[in-house]
């Protein structure tokens, strides 16, 4: 068994300041940090954790597909030396003619707790055909592939070659960007669904129950549709059985927001190592449970050194 997941790997300035500046306004930042992001990137740096702190019993290679800079440039010696041998990159797609990896610059206030995020990214997205040879390459088919969600036309036609090709995989994908359209046909080609907030909000959902109960009712396919909602925690619904469950948001003693930037991600990894690695161990409360009290913990922390241990301790309790 192996875990693909597929999706764009960002290098992360973030800037921390006293409040957000103003239009036109000069503000001095209280710290600078960079630091490897996204999306799946960050659900797959704590699922390596997760599988050092409590090996699964089963084998699970992780994967990361995404495009990144020229081979040879300093960014991807950077990303592949803070993945590799835990995270294979061997499956990247590299674009030779670039040296720039994509970037994220955020602001993070320290007054609401709440970032601003701006994104730049020159490297020409995956195709379906690089996708393909990915997948028709592979020694063994992944028992699992897990997509962003980053652009649905591609991220459609992928899930769908998947299913031709080995329709026994399990598929989930990230409905997160509000607008983005596409998204909802993806949810309909998936075996489990990740939610965001924003996302049911744009949508017209009051809150994580509604979300997961209408979209049921669209998204016939799915085994599994999770639903995170900020400090009401997250809820989730097997579809087959109508049981839904919701976990209230974790928070450490003496809490304080200090970092959001991946929390969503951070969620993601606590599910997928509960659908993998704990499947007929845990039911549906733990390992919703498992992924708020990861959640919750790294927001009280600065990014994610560490959140293998949560496992540890959600298990002695």
């Amino acid at each position: 068994m192996s875990l693909v997941a597929v999706g764009a790997c960002y290098v992360d300035t973030i800037l921390t300041t006293p409040h957000y500046p103003g239009e036109d306004d000069k503000l001095r930042a209280t710290s600078i940090s960079r630091r490897r992001g996204g999306n799946c990137p960050n659900s797959l740096e704590v699922l390596q954790q997760l599988m050092a702190e409590s090996p699964c019993g089963i084998d699970v290679p992780l994967n990361l597909v995404a495009t990144l800079p020229a081979k040879a440039s300093v960014a991807s010696q950077q990303i592949r030396s803070a993945f590799e041998p835990h995270v294979s990159l061997g499956h990247c797609i590299y674009r030779e003619e670039f040296t720039e990896p994509a970037s994220s610059y955020i602001i993070k206030s320290q007054t609401s707790g709440s970032r601003t995020i701006v994104n730049y990214n020159e490297l020409p997205e995956m195709t379906i055909e690089e996708f393909v040879r990915i997948v028709d390459g592979l020694s063994c088919p992944a028992a699992w592939f897990h997509f962003e969600g980053r652009i649905p036309d591609v991220t459609l036609a992928c899930i769908r070659h998947l299913r031709s090709r080995f329709p026994d995989t399990k598929i989930s994908v990230e409905v997160e960007k509000p607008g983005r359209e596409g998204l909802q046909e993806l949810a309909v080609e998936a075996d489990v669904v990740f939610y965001s907030k924003t996302w049911a909000q744009n949508s017209g959902y009051q809150s994580a129950e509604e979300c997961v109960q209408k979209q049921s009712l669209l998204a016939p396919n799915a085994l599994l549709l999770c639903c995170t909602w900020g400090q009401d925690g997250a809820v989730a619904l097997e579809t087959r059985t109508r049981n839904a469950v919701h976990s209230p948001a974790y928070a450490p003693p003496g809490f304080q927001v200090v970092d959001t930037i991946g929390a969503g991600d951070t969620f993601i990894a606590g599910m997928l190592y509960g659908l993998i690695c704990k499947r007929d161990t845990w039911d549906l409360s733990q390992k919703l449970g498992m992924a708020n009290r990861l959640a919750g913990t790294k927001v009280a922390q600065e990014g994610f050194v560490g959140l293998g241990k949560v496992l540890g301790e959600y298990c002695q309790t």
